[in-house]
């Protein structure tokens, strides 16, 4: 593929290499960073705000370290966004909630991933759109909207990181920071385009700790996967506020991009094994990447992983958690609320604590299967969701039949509840001209494993597909 002409087009890695080589300097790459998020606030409301002067003022403060040869990190200099969920100092952070105002906190705070990204020395562009609380699968809220897909602004970006997603795949910054609790990195960067990780639970510090628990990931949203592995390198770092957070991770998840596929172990399952309808289209495309990692040396064997659907104890957990966000407000704040999301708080404040343990079990059950699976298999691959980008607004498909949004999403919630890492890559459109993705799983702990096959499918030219917006 030729190079991007646009600052705006290339990846984190270019724009680096660039500022280091004396090409171009952060504060150019930032103008049309900003420029880019305006446009995509504009065709899909994207961004909760854009912080153009402070975003600036970073880039100037990047473009004197680079000048003298010493920048910050291996991010510096390089436009991001975050997701309305993450904490970030000096800006609120709101949650999609009119529940919440920015006067009624100091806004003095980052949080983990945020903290390593500023040390690091990246330009933070402003905050992406999140349904209220991240808690379903698209991304629209009482207080900012609905966000609309990059490649037709009339169907969903997916969610709960939807606003993330379509500022990475309009040129709103290479990078960005999105949180994951049931797919809600995978699910949108599968409609838009793009590429993202939910990595093993604990592998990226999370600060405040979630009211979903365990379910919930930090993970990185970019362009590529070698993009992914440098944040990765950055926002892995250890943070003392998260007491469920892992060891420091075992090398470079940028070097372990060269290690070889040849050879790997891969489980292909068109459908976990369960009675889901998969678009042909995207069934097509998922098959032809499966074939690319054979041909790349990899030993690929189609089957399920024998494990049976955990909607019902994900639904308790997340159900339940949901009604623990929102347990301190009054009957009149309770009335501000997402309805779908009234709806779910009250189905889980009927759960009792033998309901929520009866889920736990079942979530042990199934991280124990997976376990044994991966004994004998490297990754698994699937579908990252049995569907392309449905109409923007609504929770589910118009016909579908589902009543939430987990109907529809029955390839990634799984892996939230056994904490292995899991990536989605972009590998064709369908026939409305709508991204399809690939989902890779690996063992708990494999992150570097996941990230080097997705990093071979793009090297293969597997997720070559037209940028939206003729961006």
């Amino acid at each position: 593929m030729t190079e991007p002409t646009q600052l705006a087009d290339l990846s984190a890695q270019r724009l680096t290499a660039g500022y280091a080589a004396g090409e171009f300097s952060p504060v150019d790459a930032t103008r049309e960073a900003l420029e880019r998020a305006e446009a995509a606030r504009s065709r899909t409301n994207a961004f909760t705000r854009i912080d153009g002067d402070e975003a600036l003022a970073e880039a100037r403060a990047s473009e004197e370290r680079w000048r003298s040869g010493q920048p910050a990190g291996p991010v510096d200099g390089v436009p991001t966004t975050v997701k309305d969920l993450l904490l970030t100092h000096g800006r609120p952070t709101l949650r999609g909630s009119l529940t919440i105002r920015p006067e009624d906190a100091a806004w003095d705070e980052d949080a983990p991933a945020v903290a390593r990204m500023r040390e690091s020395g990246a330009v933070f562009l402003g905050k992406t759109t999140t349904p209220e609380f991240g808690w379903k699968g698209v991304t629209d809220s009482p207080r900012h909207g609905v966000t609309g897909n990059p490649y037709d602004p009339g169907r969903t970006s997916g969610g709960s990181s939807g606003g993330s997603a379509a500022a990475v795949a309009l040129g709103a910054g290479p990078l960005s920071l999105g949180t994951d609790g049931g797919g809600s990195v995978r699910i949108p960067a599968s409609f838009c385009g793009i590429f993202a990780l939910k990595a093993t639970y604990g592998r990226v510090p999370l600060y405040p700790a979630s009211p979903f628990g365990t379910l919930s990931h930090v993970g990185p949203m970019a362009r590529d996967a070698a993009d992914a592995a440098l944040l990765m390198d950055v926002i892995s770092g250890p943070d003392w506020r998260d007491w469920s957070q892992l060891g420091p991770a075992a090398g470079s998840f940028r070097e372990a991009l060269a290690g070889p596929v040849s050879g790997l172990r891969v489980a292909y399952s068109p459908a976990l094994g369960w009675d889901v309808p998969v678009a042909p289209d995207v069934a097509a495309a998922v098959r032809s990447a499966v074939e690319t990692l054979s041909a790349l040396g990899a030993y690929v064997e189609e089957i399920d992983p024998g494990i049976e659907d955990p909607v019902e104890a994900f639904h308790t957990l997340w159900f339940s958690g949901a009604a623990r966000v929102v347990e301190h407000l009054d009957a009149a704040a309770r009335e501000l609320l997402d309805p779908g999301l009234r709806e779910i708080c009250a189905q889980g404040e009927r759960y009792s604590a033998l309901d929520y343990l009866a889920a736990v079990d079942t979530r042990m059950a199934l991280g124990k299967a997976m376990g044994r699976f991966h004994s004998a298999y490297d990754l698994l691959v699937t579908p990252t969701e049995p569907i392309t980008a449905f109409e923007a607004g609504a929770e589910v498909p118009a016909g579908s039949g589902h009543t939430r949004w987990t109907g529809w999403t029955p390839f990634t919630y799984p892996f939230n509840m056994t904490q292995q890492p899991a990536a989605t890559v972009p590998c064709g459109l369908d026939g409305d001209g709508l991204p399809i993705g690939v989902q890779l799983v690996g063992a708990r702990h494999a992150d570097a494993l996941v990230l080097r096959a997705a990093h071979a499918l793009y090297t293969a030219g597997v997720a070559d597909i037209p940028r939206p917006g003729g961006s």
